[in-house]
């Protein structure tokens, strides 16, 4: 059964309390998360020898939470990825973004809710939910929001996040979390490139040199994009392709293929540890942490460079609001967001 505790975790600069909070279970899984932007801190399982090693990058102070440049372990939106050129209509009207992803607008903003205190709560299942009331107009989008996100951690070492999201008049939501997984252990100093990787997705969405979608789909076969069998990530990240030069590696959206086991599938052959992801999302951005540059210093003073941590976010598609053929992130007083993502730790 899942037990909960919580401690101080430092104060932001406003002096609001940073707490953290530990879930831990009869499986030697143990998650630590805070409330800055209900962002997982760190995620420990048994590796193959049954050591406990951390797979989560993160940071060690509460205070570098509330900056959090490349969004470790937390909670983004309201909608998360890109929106071309930081704008998008709805029912006629045009909204305008920040932009902060040089011409187009990403995960939410500068103050986006990664970065935001969220209030919190224990429940009686022993389950941990953060809660953020959006207003009309935060970061330039319409719409009061209510948003919800419980993890739950159970004994098969499996934690679900369940997003819930509730409007007073129609508008865009796309919720998801940024944590950087390294199976290696956060603190082995190595990259992920070794990882074997799976995704059950037979298209990715085709986007341009600066990572918006183009509106076309594109087939993964014989592509580097095709990791329907297993494949070790670092396999044909440094070719030719122009998706891939572009991103200086992995940074696209998967279109995944409904009714599968699973999203994807990761292990690490160095510590055997596995990560199973299942979602209800139609897609799933896999980013291979090509932005990291070594001047992020995590937990245990070690400074991340490039691709030393990977990121499954399950999502609706970038440029989504822009998008009329994409499934639609629109909800409405009648049509709240509920949807789940769940990542399951096992060994091989």
């Amino acid at each position: 059964m899942t037990k909960i505790s919580q401690k101080a975790f430092g104060m932001t600069p406003d002096k609001k309390d940073i707490v953290l909070f530990t879930l831990w279970n009869g499986g030697g899984m143990k998650v630590e998360i805070i409330n800055i932007g209900a962002a997982v801190v760190s995620l420990t399982v048994p590796d193959k020898d049954k050591r406990p090693t951390d797979v989560a990058l993160g940071f060690s102070s509460g205070k570098e939470y509330v900056t959090n440049k490349p969004y470790f372990g937390a909670v983004v939106g309201r909608f998360a990825n890109r929106i071309k050129n930081g704008e998008f209509k709805l029912d006629g009207k045009t909204y305008r973004l920040e932009k902060n992803d040089g011409n187009h607008h990403l995960h939410g903003g500068n103050g986006g809710y990664a970065k935001k205190p969220w209030d919190y709560s224990i429940n009686a299942d022993n389950t941990l939910t953060f809660a953020l009331a959006s207003p009309d107009g935060d970061e330039g989008y319409p719409g009061d929001l209510k948003i919800r996100v419980t993890y739950e951690l159970k004994d098969d070492n499996s934690l679900t996040l369940r997003y819930e999201a509730e409007t007073k008049s129609k508008t865009i939501c796309n919720l998801t979390n940024h944590c950087y997984f390294n199976l290696n252990g956060c603190g082995s100093q190595t990259t992920v490139l070794n990882h074997i990787m799976r995704i059950n997705a037979d298209e990715i969405t085709d986007a341009d040199a600066e990572l918006i979608p183009t509106g076309k789909f594109t087939g993964v076969s014989g592509t580097p994009f095709d990791f329907r069998s297993e494949k070790a990530i670092g396999k044909d990240i440094s070719g030719d392709n122009p998706l891939i030069k572009a991103a200086g590696g992995y940074d696209h959206n998967y279109v995944l293929n409904p009714g599968a086991p699973f999203a994807a599938r990761v292990y690490s052959p160095e510590t055997g540890i596995v990560m199973e992801v299942e979602t209800d999302r139609p897609g799933m951005q896999f980013y291979t942490g090509n932005f990291l540059d070594g001047s992020v210093t995590g937990k245990n003073g070690i400074r991340h460079e490039k691709q030393s941590g990977f990121c499954l976010e399950t999502q609706f598609y970038p440029d989504t609001p822009n998008r009329p053929e994409f499934p639609s992130c629109v909800i409405t007083p009648d049509k709240p967001l509920k949807t789940f993502t769940t990542y399951k730790f096992s060994v091989r």
